[in-house]
């Protein structure tokens, strides 16, 4: 591995910590799209390529996730009575749905997951609205939505937080607090997600150099350091700058690399 690629990942992580901390996503929307450029870049078979970006990015997202979970914590964001009843759907959706990714071919993925962010880039834009429910939310449902977040947070491998964020806002949650606590449940996305991502990539035989399942480990050691150290910079961030205005860079960047991603397997 060159220097310019150690180089590039460690500035990656170091970007994705600060956007993990911030809006309280894992970051996938920003790795899985750069991963999968640079390992088309560095020959790995495109019928594997984005599988191993998702692994990679989802094994990355633990130890972000970990970081901004402590740092939301610390500042009293996040509503744990509602994580620990979350958490159980998160991750079962999430690991279950990685089983579904091995059956699905590179250009699937890479086009679900350009559409999927296509949609939570223009959502950035859409003013806040005042919630729409504010009773008390039913265990149930809770389970039903976080098995679906869940799932598609294994397709995408994001943290949950682009749908976490607005469910919890309209379900009468105040915005930082639901930043926390989606923050807190994309640990456990994510540690679901690594785990499903790494029996998947050895039961369909992937021995690429350096890897362990579908996860590039390099890329992790290199990405996810930097992102640990930088995630509490963008918690405390969070209760000083304003949040439409990132909502709206950050939903610019997102359809950027949705279309980079589209464009790959065109």
């Amino acid at each position: 591995m060159g220097v310019e690629l150690i180089v590039a990942f460690v500035v990656l992580g170091a970007f994705v910590g600060v956007m993990a901390g911030l809006l309280g996503i894992g970051g996938g929307g920003i790795l899985v799209p750069v991963l999968t450029s640079i390992f088309i870049y560095q020959g790995v078979p495109k019928d594997s390529v984005v599988h191993l970006a998702l692994g990679t990015s989802m094994a990355c997202i633990a130890l972000t996730s970990f970081s901004s979970m402590r740092s939301h914590h610390k500042n009293g964001a996040v509503v744990w009575s509602l994580a620990k009843i979350m958490s159980i759907g998160m991750i079962v959706g999430t690991f279950s749905a990685t089983f579904l990714t091995a059956y699905l071919s590179s250009k699937a993925l890479a086009i679900f997951f350009a559409v999927f962010m296509a949609y939570v880039s223009m959502q950035m834009f859409k003013k806040s609205k005042a919630p729409s429910s504010t009773g008390e939310i039913n265990k149930t449902e809770l389970r039903l939505v976080t098995l679906g977040i869940g799932a598609v947070s294994a397709l995408v491998s994001i943290g949950g937080g682009s749908l976490t964020v607005p469910y919890l806002t309209w379900r009468g949650i105040d915005i930082r607090s639901a930043i926390g606590t989606s923050a807190a449940l994309g640990f456990y996305i994510s540690v679901a997600g690594t785990l499903g991502y790494l029996i998947n990539g050895m039961l369909n035989n992937t021995t690429a150099e350096h890897t362990w399942g579908y996860i590039y480990l390099p890329a992790v050691l290199l990405v996810a350091i930097p992102s640990y150290f930088t995630a509490p910079l963008g918690a405390k961030l969070t209760q000083r700058l304003p949040i439409q205005i990132l909502k709206k860079i950050f939903g610019v960047l997102l359809m950027i690399l949705s279309l980079k991603m589209a464009f790959s397997f065109i």
